[in-house]
């Protein structure tokens, strides 16, 4: 069985990490898939994007074997080739991406996660920046997302400490969005996603580009970027559509253009 699956259904692309045997942890096979399915989730019927991890598991990270196989890629090429291109691609799709933690996320799992615009997870979830008890330093972006997450001393210690985080500290503290009992996770998780294909996808993916752009923008460049994107937002049909059904008192058909 393929260690991603993926389908697009009612404007939803839905990508499943399915290596439960290993805790989804990722070798370059699963990684080079995943990016496909990312790649994939350009195509404009799908208005929204939701990872979550099949068994157990959301992602263990890497896998270490293929870490030490002396046949294997190389942590460069881990990272050039696997990593940085599937959070670049998150980061660059121009629609919401949902992370449904189900279980731990662990080291570039749980990057690859707190990179995504909306993060929910399990009561069974936990995550944890393993890095440090193995040598290594955060990857896949960790190091940049997550201290605007929960601020410079809360990351800096989490990563040297090497501290599991429960969902519930981890949404307390401001590192995800929220936390759901695990026998309705997947359904409230995926409503989420639902709702956010409904919504106006244009709009959507500008805000997202605006937030993006705030992490190294000035404040002026930032009010800026906050014109421009208005203005093109203002432009979409979608736009258009949510006037007309607000002045009518009634329910806006969006259909993310």
């Amino acid at each position: 069985m393929s260690s991603i699956l993926f389908e697009i259904k009612d404007s939803i692309g839905f990508i499943t990490l399915n290596r439960p045997d290993k805790l989804n942890s990722f070798n370059r096979e699963m990684a080079l898939l995943m990016q496909d399915a990312l790649d994939k989730c350009k195509d404009n019927t799908v208005r929204c994007v939701y990872i979550t991890g099949a068994g157990k598991g959301f992602s263990a990270g890497q896998d270490l074997a293929e870490v030490v196989d002396p046949n294997g890629p190389g942590m460069g090429r881990i990272l050039s080739e696997h990593y940085n291109p599937i959070v670049t691609r998150i980061r660059k799709l121009e629609k919401p991406v949902v992370a449904a933690v189900n279980g731990v996320a662990a080291g570039a799992g749980a990057n690859i996660a707190l990179c995504c615009d909306i993060v929910v997870a399990s009561q069974a979830a936990s995550f944890i920046q393993a890095f440090s008890k193995i040598g290594l330093i955060p990857d896949s972006g960790g190091t940049f997302t997550l201290p605007r997450l929960i601020g410079w001393q809360k990351a800096s210690a989490l990563m040297m400490l090497g501290e599991k985080v429960t969902a519930a500290d981890a949404e307390r503290m401001g590192m995800i969005y929220k936390v759901f009992p695990v026998e309705t996770f997947a359904e409230n998780a995926a409503l989420i996603a639902h709702y956010l294909a409904k919504m106006p996808t244009k709009g959507l993916a500008y805000t997202k580009q605006v937030l993006s752009h705030s992490f190294v923008n000035s404040w002026d460049e930032q009010l800026q970027d906050e014109d421009i994107f208005q203005q093109r937002a203002a432009q979409t049909a979608d736009y258009k559509e949510g006037v007309q059904a607000f002045l009518e008192k009634r329910q806006p058909d969006f259909k993310g253009k």
